[in-house]
């Protein structure tokens, strides 16, 4: 994987962490307005994930970077994107693998006693197109 640079964001929690990891997968925007994104195709997704929180667990981990791993590209690696049940009603743009990206991660994160909280999911889905989630019910200053 290539370094990258990511758009930061303003908070104010003692630790950040960023964790990058790419998957492979296929999917189609289910739309006669979407041009060729209308037919199957295939990208490699680069994906960081950026963590935030005061407290670190047992092992001093705010949390352990496989499981965050884990966590996404065991469910999305080599799938047809909208087969799966996350897409359930919903067209797998990038925009929408970033934000259920971030609803699978801090969802796993609420189930955690040190309570880290998910800042910024980053999605590249070619090289020269990326997206961003941040979730806007947080106030991170």
């Amino acid at each position: 994987m290539f370094q990258q640079h990511y758009p930061s964001i303003n908070h104010n929690y003692q630790f950040e962490l960023n964790k990058d990891f790419n998957f492979s997968a296929a999917h189609y925007i289910p739309s006669d307005d979407a041009g060729k994104c209308m037919r199957t195709h295939g990208h490699t997704y680069f994906v960081n994930l950026t963590i935030g929180g005061d407290v670190l667990d047992h092992n001093g981990f705010l949390v352990n970077f496989s499981e965050l791993k884990k966590l996404v590209h065991d469910q999305f690696d080599h799938h047809l994107l909208n087969e799966l049940p996350q897409f359930k009603d919903k067209s797998p743009s990038t925009e929408i693998v970033a934000q259920t990206i971030y609803e699978m991660v801090q969802t796993s994160l609420n189930e955690r006693a040190n309570q880290p909280q998910c800042l910024q999911v980053y999605v590249r889905e070619t090289p020269t197109s990326y997206v961003i989630f941040r979730p806007k019910e947080l106030n991170h200053e």
